[in-house]
């Protein structure tokens, strides 16, 4: 199983994500991700009563978190594979298992799509409306279909590629960091008066953890598009290249700018939030159409699911190499 249980593992990993592509991800109140997310918010509480609600505390909220969700398991994977390899062996893919949700993603955007297939718009709302923070009820087919690309090409990096990186660099332990960090990040990140300070920290080791999947994201997606007839993996990287920055943001930018490029499609569009039009910026060359067609969507899963694939190959390679 690799030093002490916890190292990562090729076949571990495979036999993890081959679980996710089956199942897909479990649909249980104590899914771990729901319990690190209840243990923030029982810290948090805590920590405001205390007053420690600045930056100060937001990092003593991150090393909380650490020890209860990343040291902890670490140590009680230890014991079990001590205890038992097998029992260990078979903790360590259900781990794998459960901190990655690609199969959960692609179906979150195929509910959008089959809504507006079916002409139902309001189950359109209702399906993208668990993707974005945006006003859905001012959208229409073509706008939701666009969001869940870009929620698609994004998730691509923050919800898989840096998870598999973290886990081929640091094994388990840093599978249940990013998984930590990025909770932190989608709770209390927020640039408002109330997590400005507190949010920083988790912000900001967001950014870092996802600072290199981002970039290998912008290239794994270009050469994922080389197989599909109709995309452009050169204008991919260009405008990948050229636009990631109109994202606020390092990292976010990278995915989504690359999605436009190769699908010859421009994203975003108007966001509403509140009653109040927040951005009319457009993504991908200015001659090409906005996206919006059920075409676009599912050749944006077909780059996605091939990206992740290619992701999960080399990384399964790099560990067999070391």
């Amino acid at each position: 199983m690799g030093i002490e249980g916890l190292a990562p593992s090729a076949p571990l990993l495979i036999a993890g994500l081959l679980l996710d592509a089956v199942f897909g991800d479990p649909q249980v109140r104590w899914h771990p991700i729901r319990l690190i997310g209840d243990t923030l918010s029982f810290f948090e509480k805590a920590l405001r009563l205390l007053r420690w609600d600045g930056r100060a505390g937001g990092s003593l909220l991150f090393l909380l978190l650490a020890l209860v969700w990343v040291i902890a398991p670490s140590l009680a994977i230890y014991a079990v594979v001590r205890w038992d390899t097998t029992v260990g062996l078979i903790l360590h893919i259900l781990v794998i298992y459960v901190l990655f949700a690609l199969r959960d993603l692609v179906d979150h955007v195929r509910r959008v799509q089959k809504a507006a297939g079916r002409g139902d718009l309001s189950a359109t709302h209702q399906a993208i409306g668990l993707f974005v923070g945006r006003e859905v009820d001012r959208m229409d087919f073509t706008a939701c279909r666009r969001a869940a690309i870009e929620s698609l090409a994004e998730s691509f990096v923050d919800g898989f590629l840096s998870a598999l990186f973290w886990y081929v660099v640091l094994g388990l332990p840093g599978l249940l960091l990013f998984k930590v960090v990025s909770t932190m990040d989608s709770m209390v990140g927020f640039k408002t008066p109330k997590y400005l300070r507190f949010g920083w920290c988790g912000a900001r080791v967001d950014d870092l953890m996802n600072y290199v999947p981002a970039r290998l994201g912008w290239l794994l997606l270009g050469l994922s598009a080389i197989p599909f007839p109709g995309l452009s993996p050169m204008k991919g990287w260009r405008i990948g290249l050229g636009q990631h920055a109109v994202v606020p943001g390092p990292n976010a930018g990278w995915s989504e700018a690359t999605m436009a490029g190769l699908l010859q499609r421009r994203l975003i569009g108007p966001i509403w939030k509140n009653g109040t039009l927040v951005t009319d910026v457009w993504l991908g060359d200015p001659a090409d159409p906005p996206a919006g067609s059920d075409s676009d969507v599912f050749r944006a899963l077909y780059v996605t699911i091939l990206g992740s694939a290619a992701a999960t190959l080399m990384g399964a390679l790099v560990l067999g190499a070391f």
